[in-house]
């Protein structure tokens, strides 16, 4: 059984920062892969960062390259999401997922644990 719990989210202006973490409940967390989605107002959802296991490969989607940045503890069990020089298109709410894949996954249907999703408010 997997569970995780986002925080971190809130409000905060174009251009500035957020530190979103993921505290996951799991007996061998360092063999799962992690990864955010994100689900923008009227959107579908979409992975924002992956990560693989031993954290040595992720992945970016394009839009977020540069500015977003997903890092793992797998000792701490929890994985982590630096946002910054946010822009309002961030918008959204942004889940913390899971799967037992050994590869970073890249879309939302790869993930078979999710969190509740925590919401990120970028005003302009």
């Amino acid at each position: 059984q997997v569970q995780l719990v986002e925080s971190g989210g809130g409000l905060v202006q174009a251009g500035g920062s957020l530190r979103l973490s993921c505290a996951a409940s799991a007996r061998t967390f360092s063999s799962l892969g992690m990864g955010w989605i994100r689900q923008a107002p009227g959107k579908e959802r979409d992975v924002v960062a992956a990560i693989s296991r031993s954290g040595t490969y992720t992945y970016y989607a394009d839009f977020v390259k540069g500015r977003f940045t997903i890092s793992r503890d797998n000792a701490e069990k929890t994985v982590y999401l630096q946002m910054n020089s946010l822009k309002p298109e961030d918008t959204g709410v942004y889940y913390c997922a899971a799967n037992r894949s050994p590869d970073p996954g890249t879309t939302p249907h790869s993930y078979g644990y999710w969190g509740q999703g925590t919401q990120v408010t970028v005003s302009s």
